[in-house]
């Protein structure tokens, strides 16, 4: 099953905008005295309420994205970082005591800081 993209969220809110102020000229210019001013009207509101609810959305992303980035530190693309907590007890008992000290070097880096 391949996944159709969503539009970015601001340019749904731009376009739902310009089209609310598009309709909201035409009634104001036109002034039907008939069911077609309800209907403009109601499709002014529905125009705001898409923008708005796309404008939340958009801040509710960033909101997301700042809280995950701080959760993990930063990796560099192609160096997986090895941890201990990453292998389970099995492996741990069939690995040799130089091969756990050399997953632990690499994870301290070049620095030799650990960063705990």
């Amino acid at each position: 099953m391949t996944r159709i993209p969503r539009p970015d969220v601001p340019v749904v809110a731009v376009a739902a905008s310009l089209a609310a102020v598009a309709l909201l000229v035409t009634l104001v210019w036109w002034q039907p005295r008939s069911i077609v001013a309800v209907v403009l009207a109601l499709l002014c509101v529905l125009l705001v309420m898409i923008a708005g609810v796309s404008v939340t959305e958009g801040r509710h992303r960033r909101e997301e994205a700042r809280e995950r980035g701080g959760d993990e530190p930063a990796q560099w693309s192609g160096q997986p970082v090895a941890r201990l907590s990453d292998v389970d007890a099995d492996t741990l008992e069939a690995l040799d005591s130089r091969d756990l000290r050399a997953m632990r070097e690499r994870r301290q880096g070049a620095s030799g800081f650990s960063d705990r």
